[in-house]
């Protein structure tokens, strides 16, 4: 015959909640022991479950957010950003720029520590707001929407990108692309439009942008709406790879 703790163990996994399945009997020697309420008690379980259930939503979050390994905020060295980057990153750890469906635009040459930036607030939205990100390579997801496309599914792709509250687009500007492969960009870019959030970098200005999309009114259209809600960054200065490396030669070499 089953114990009555047996019993409640069963229907709790029937209604799965297995974390309180599986700490119900520690609890319930805690609270016997120290002559807890049935509501201590109770909440004491419901408790298990709700941490639990967020350490899942939250791995679950990282993983579907492709972000870069290793490029969080505990090894972002702010030593080599400006002046206007470290001033503004505790707001943007807020995450209330997220709320208003605003963008963050990091332009600067490579190795400028655009990438690291944009993804360190990224994990952090993650870790602290539980907010849903993704990270793409720009070329990534220029062939997923013009895959789509051909497919006759871009409406769906587009909705299915809408789930993200934020999308990190990495390199703008990196790699020329066809007047189709822009021209589907500009309609995501339109999509998000003042209500999702984009953080962008690019090793390109605006007013190279052109470039990127083959056409001026078309790169003037893209620019217009991004521009419309955004915080810009410059990453100026000497490369962070160079320095970094240059550092580490002078160590090698008083060591």
């Amino acid at each position: 015959m089953q114990s009555h703790s047996e019993t409640v163990k069963l229907y709790l996994k029937h209604f799965r909640l297995p974390a309180m399945s599986e700490h119900l009997e520690n609890t319930i020697a805690m609270a016997e022991r120290d002559n807890w309420s049935y509501n201590a008690f109770l909440e004491a379980l419901c408790e298990q479950e709700d941490n639990q259930r967020k350490s899942r939503k939250l791995q679950s979050l990282l993983k579907r957010s492709r972000l870069p390994e290793g490029k969080t905020l505990a090894t972002l060295n702010d030593e080599f950003l400006s002046l206007n980057a470290r001033r503004l990153l505790p707001s943007f750890l807020e995450g209330h720029f997220v709320d208003r469906c605003e963008n963050i635009l990091a332009f600067g040459l490579p190795g400028r520590g655009k990438t690291h930036y944009l993804a360190a607030i990224a994990h952090e939205l993650i870790l602290q707001h539980q907010k849903s990100v993704l990270f793409t390579p720009t070329f990534k997801l220029i062939q997923r929407l013009l895959t789509a496309k051909h497919e006759n599914r871009l409406e769906k792709e587009l909705k299915k990108l809408d789930t993200f509250d934020v999308i990190v687009i990495d390199d703008i500007g990196y790699v020329q692309h066809t007047r189709e492969e822009m021209e589907t960009f500009f309609i995501f870019l339109a999509e998000r439009y003042e209500r999702r959030s984009l953080m962008i970098s690019s090793n390109l200005t605006f007013s190279q942008w052109d470039k990127i999309f083959g056409d001026p009114m078309t790169a003037m259209a893209a620019v217009d709406r991004l521009v419309h809600h955004s915080v810009i960054l410059e990453f100026d200065g000497k490369s962070i790879r160079e320095q970094v490396a240059k550092k580490r030669q002078e160590i090698r070499q008083k060591s």
